[in-house]
This record gives structure tokens, sequence and C-alpha cells, in this order.
């Protein structure tokens, strides 16, 4: 909410809409009934399904020539991804996978899709899925 007044007071026009659409996405996903309660994991990943649309969108205008409605959806996802946790580095993702490989014992090709799962799940927020399972596949072949 300070964040929203802040930019009403700077007169920052995209990070005001932006904050908005964060707030009503978080709002919406509040007063579902079939949520239980907003966990910060839950928050985080609403703001990476946020990012995710701003960046898809972004492509796609690229892809129509519409550079100035790309460039907007790109600064919008910029501001999307300062309230992300900072992401893994490569090397990071890497120690990820080597110190889920030795906790389960996992040496085999045949094990890959239960690494996968379990790295998705401690990497949830800091990593995209198809970077960790390229690293995990590397490690594995």
């Amino acid at each position: 909410m300070n964040d929203i007044k802040s930019a009403m007071l700077m007169k920052d026009s995209l990070r005001l809409e932006v904050l908005r659409a964060i707030k009503s996405e978080i709002l919406l996903v509040k007063t579902d009934k079939q949520s239980t309660s907003l966990t910060e994991k839950k928050e985080i990943e609403i703001l990476q399904k946020l990012l995710k649309q701003r960046t898809d969108a972004a492509k796609i205008y690229n892809e129509q020539g519409r550079t100035d409605l790309a460039e907007n959806e790109k600064n919008q996802a910029a501001v999307v991804s300062t309230y992300l946790p900072k992401p893994y580095t490569i090397e990071q993702i890497e120690d990820l996978v080597d110190s889920v490989m030795q906790e389960l014992d996992i040496t085999s090709v045949q094990q890959m899709g239960k690494l996968i799962s379990i790295v998705i799940q401690r990497a949830k927020g800091r990593a995209d899925g198809k970077t960790l399972s390229d690293c995990v596949k590397k490690k594995l072949i």
C-alpha cells in the first residue's frame, strides 16, 4: 500500500498501474472461495504469473511490430520483477542440484523426474523450470 501511495505522490503512472494490477490479483486470490490463506509462496506465484504475462505480451507485440506496446510491457515486467526474490545464478542452481542429488543418492537418468520435481520445489520463485530442468539434464547425462 505504501508503494502505491508513493507512486501516486511521484506521479509515476507506470509503477502505479503495475502496483494496482498486483493488488487486484492478490485481492482476487484472497476473495476466492477455494483459497484458504495467502502465503508468501502464493504471493510469489502471483508475481511470477504477472511477470510471465508481461514478458509474453511483450514478445507477441514485438512479433507484430508494435514496439511501442512491447516497450511498455517490458517496463511493467521490470517493475513486477523488483518485488520477486533475487533469482538464482547458474552456479547456485548447479549447487542446489548437486546437494539434492547427494541427499537423495540419485545417479541415474531414470530418477530424473523425481530430481527435477524436488529441485523445482526448493527453487520456487528463484529460477524458472526450464533452466532447472536443463541443469538437471546436464548433471545426469
